[in-house]
């Protein structure tokens, strides 16, 4: 994706307003008025700007049938910036007058809600709760309500070479010992055996936590350094040599697993068409394995939501909106999730008939989404993520993992607590 720097003139002025289903005009309002030609209302919905051609065409078009239907609501589609820009105009936006009726989270914060900022959609998703992730409505829940619709669940995986694997002798692993043990057996002069990240440490830290039956998390406490003997695996990771490092590409790109420099990779079901093209059948995926036999396999979880403001003048609008296009339009949901991209749908029977999703690998991904997806606490911050990232880079160089994350936690527990209020 390119970063593209807009002024916020610009940035307001990309928007394209349908009204009973077609386009009449570009707007410079971020509002796109009180109404227009007709509609009594009409809701503007951000989006950031995707890097997948033909995105902004779809969601367009997505409008467009809405107003069709709903001729009394117009849709003014606002098209941002990239991620970074985004986040900060929206966050802008919202402490202002320009605010958007309908906007996308990248990672959505529990403090958005408990601000006041976003509307309780538990009366949208109603009896369609039930199909969703587990792992979406733990994310959107913010003291038992939900407050976001997950529109696409990007799920991370362990790729593996099958051909690598079946000369070595090695099986795809279900504990972590196994990992270790095949990242080095499958370790030789060209090839490394595991890449998680040109650090040597990417999501490893909250895998091994996850995995070992942790929590970064629970309630009002920061519990992570309860982890330690499993964050305490990335020792072994890194003492034999076994990690790819310093490659060309970072763990979210196949490249490094494409080109044979490592035989398992972490990385995302996005990457998984370009392996298709590159190896054919020639590999797999699991997830993330268990610590040992008392932990669980696990599979981090990502992906966007939209959400409504609370101080919208058109919240019931808004919620028809999103209702009619993440809850019923089954058919928009799979188009979004697999045709400019490759992503899993959040609602599991649409995952189920979603014909990208319906055999080989991906099925499988589609599956260790469903049943072993984890997403960051709704409380997480930059600040936390950095402290327990350098604290778990401490613990790679040799570092004693109980004291370097209780350190860590010490400084998160702060903030964890201005943030609680």
């Amino acid at each position: 994706m390119n970063a593209i720097t807009h002024t916020r003139r610009g940035f307001l002025g990309m928007s394209t307003l349908f009204v009973a289903g077609t386009a009449v005009a570009c707007s410079s309002d971020p509002q796109g008025g009180a109404a227009a030609n007709g509609a009594k209302v009409t809701l503007t919905q951000w989006y950031h700007q995707y890097g997948e051609e033909g995105t902004q065409a779809a969601v367009e078009r997505y409008a467009e049938e809405f107003t069709a239907a709903h001729p009394d609501i117009a849709v003014n589609v606002v098209w941002g910036p990239d991620t970074s820009q985004y986040e900060t105009k929206l966050n802008a936006a919202l402490l202002g007058d320009d605010a958007p009726d309908v906007f996308e989270l990248g990672d959505f914060r529990a403090e958005m809600a408990r601000g006041g900022q976003l509307a309780p959609l538990d009366d949208v998703y109603g009896d369609a709760k039930a199909d969703f992730n587990p792992a979406d409505i733990d994310y959107l829940t913010v003291d038992g309500k939900l407050y976001g619709i997950k529109t696409i669940d990007d799920v991370m995986v362990l790729y593996y070479r099958r051909s690598m694997l079946d000369d070595a002798g090695v099986r795809p692993p279900t504990t972590f010992a196994e990992l270790v043990d095949a990242a080095r057996d499958l370790t030789s002069d060209d090839v490394k055996g595991l890449f998680v990240g040109n650090d040597g440490i990417g999501d490893a830290p909250y895998l091994l936590a996850w995995s070992g039956g942790g929590e970064l998390i629970t309630g009002d406490r920061v519990v992570y350094a309860d982890a330690a003997r499993a964050v305490g695996g990335l020792r072994d990771l890194h003492a034999d040599g076994s990690l790819l490092l310093g490659f060309t590409t970072d763990w979210y790109d196949p490249g490094a697993f494409n080109q044979g420099a490592a035989a398992m990779q972490w990385c995302g079901l996005w990457a998984m068409p370009a392996v298709q093209e590159a190896l054919g059948d020639d590999f797999g995926v699991v997830p993330w394995p268990a610590y040992d036999g008392s932990g669980t396999p696990v599979a981090r979880l990502g992906g966007w939501t939209q959400a409504v403001n609370a101080k919208s003048k058109h919240v019931e609008e808004a919620k028809t909106y999103l209702r009619w296009l993440w809850i019923k339009q089954t058919d928009i949901q799979i188009d979004w999730a697999v045709k400019y991209g490759f992503h899993v749908p959040p609602q599991t029977k649409v995952a189920a008939r979603t014909p990208e999703l319906s055999k080989g690998a991906a099925k499988e991904a589609a599956e260790i989404s469903t049943e072993y997806g984890k997403s960051f606490p709704t409380v997480w911050t930059q600040a936390m993520q950095a402290g327990f990232i350098g604290a778990a880079a401490d613990i790679a160089k040799g570092a004693d993992p109980a004291k370097a994350l209780r350190d860590a936690q010490n400084d998160a527990q702060n903030d964890l607590d201005k943030q609680l209020g």
